[in-house]
């Protein structure tokens, strides 16, 4: 296909959607990550846990950096607002699973007397 040829068809397939459509589409999105979420972690076998923790440590600051950046690019206050919850929100789960693991490792090590 010609380059003259893509243009006008990549124009016609971004359409307006309108707000409850695309609610209703993030929100299935949103819903169907929590189940395959909630059904991955749940056949995790125990031994597993300590390493999924720290990869999911890892996830979650890289989810902070995120936050942290969408908090910045905000115009509106309400925005603002938003990325600042977001980032508390996700440092409170990056220092929550490293308290976890710490625990957690802290049960393989020898008691001492």
């Amino acid at each position: 296909m010609s380059p003259s040829l893509v243009i006008p068809l990549l124009a016609e397939a971004v359409v307006a959607e309108d707000p409850a459509t695309r609610f209703i589409r993030l929100l299935t999105v949103f819903l169907l990550a929590m189940w395959v979420g909630f059904e991955v972690i749940t056949k995790v076998p125990q031994r597993l846990h300590t390493p999924l923790t720290s990869g999911s440590n890892a996830i979650s600051g890289i989810t902070a950096v995120g936050a942290i950046v969408v908090a910045g690019a905000m115009a509106t206050r309400f925005g603002s607002l938003l990325g600042l919850l977001a980032v508390i929100l996700a440092m409170i789960n990056v220092v929550g699973g490293f308290v976890v693991t710490h625990r957690m490792l802290e049960m393989f090590n020898p008691k001492k007397k």
